[in-house]
């Protein structure tokens, strides 16, 4: 045999032995160590007796190995990522502060987020209807949003926040607080630029004091009531983007408040409709009345109209937007948490689909709820 395999051979066999060995001295070293109770392979071994599947499973925060395709998150569809429907209060065609429902990327930054997307150039861009423009300066910022226990909400803007034109100043301030109160925390609005707090709007010099709510209102409109024993209330009407699109309009208009039953003086305005240069429309048929007193019970708003108010009388239907205008316009009242609609002398009444309104119907239907 040629000496120089004789010799490969001869070394690979010592190698094997010593190997061997090795393995022997291992086994026992660990029969002589002892192994801590809450050691994790222990249960990882237990675990995967049980279910032969998770060995192979990476990690939560690994990558997933090679072949396999990465889970979507929790609530999301596979290939989307997490959103949430979201109100962004934007200028319609007719220069009016209107609510649109978004579906938004699910962020640990929820209000810095949803105000983001009232900047003009903004991400909001590509989205936006026909007709419709984001409100805040384009290149605004936010530096930094701090929640009070109060429930205000005080949000600091970069400079580029103050260039905007006077005429769109109440916008701005309303469009800011109507996004940010439609989280169930938020009550107030406090505004600072760089960090210096604004007891007034920089531009046109409207007031702002402490800190802005929705009691101040929303597309102020002068219907001639002085406000001596009157009170403000915000009622939403429909209109009609460009494209078709309904959408609901708030007015904040005033009222008198010396008024036998509040409920009933408002679902009376609504009836009698928007002012006729508004561009609104009017959902109630004419005829329309209540047919007895509203009535409030745990927070339930219950609400009797004639038959005028039905859109098929046959099959004792009403319009969506007749409903979205009462329970959007009532529900602005704190205290109102549904609304309850009833006709004289039908037993049930449905929508235009053919569904019972078996439930009394809250503001949860027509706006997303979330807090912050």
């Amino acid at each position: 045999m040629n000496k120089k395999i004789a010799g490969l051979f001869t070394s690979v066999i010592g190698l094997s032995i010593l190997l061997a060995g090795c393995s022997l001295k291992g086994e026992q070293a660990v029969d002589e160590v002892d192994v801590p109770q809450d050691t994790t392979y222990v249960d990882e071994l237990e675990k995967n007796a049980l279910d032969p599947g998770a060995a192979e499973a990476p990690a939560e925060g690994d990558a997933p190995a090679e072949g396999e395709e990465e889970q979507p998150e929790e609530g999301a569809k596979e290939g989307e990522s997490a959103t949430a429907k979201r109100q962004l209060f934007l200028m319609d065609a007719n220069g009016m502060v209107v609510p649109m429902t978004f579906e938004l990327p699910q962020t640990n930054e929820v209000a810095k987020e949803t105000l983001e997307y009232l900047v003009k150039d903004g991400p909001v861009t590509d989205m936006l209807p026909n007709g419709f423009q984001a409100v805040l300066p384009a290149g605004t910022t936010i530096n930094g949003i701090d929640a009070q226990e109060d429930g205000t909400l005080i949000v600091d803007f970069s400079k580029e926040f103050n260039e905007y034109e006077a005429a769109s100043e109440k916008k701005i301030l309303e469009s800011i607080t109507y996004t940010l109160t439609q989280f169930e925390n938020v009550k107030n609005v406090a505004i600072r630029v760089e960090g210096q707090e604004l007891a007034k709007m920089p531009v046109d010099g409207t007031p702002i004091g402490k800190s802005y709510s929705r009691a101040d209102g929303i597309n102020l409109m002068d219907n001639g009531i002085t406000t001596v024993n009157s009170q403000s209330v915000t009622l939403y009407f429909p209109a009609e983007a460009v494209d078709g699109t309904p959408y609901e309009v708030p007015v904040t208009e005033r009222m008198n408040s010396n008024a036998e039953n509040d409920y009933e003086e408002i679902v009376n305005a609504l009836i009698d409709g928007p002012a006729m240069d508004s561009n609104l429309s009017n959902v109630f048929n004419t005829g329309s009345a209540l047919a007895s007193e509203p009535t409030l019970k745990d927070g339930i708003l219950n609400l009797e109209f004639n038959t005028e108010v039905l859109s098929n009388v046959d099959e004792a239907a009403i319009t969506d937007q007749l409903m979205e205008t009462l329970v959007m316009s009532l529900t602005e009242l704190e205290e109102v948490e549904a609304v309850s609609v009833k006709v004289e002398g039908v037993e049930e009444v449905f929508n235009e689909h053919g569904e019972a309104y078996a439930e009394p119907v809250s503001r949860e239907q027509y706006v997303p709820a979330e807090k912050l």
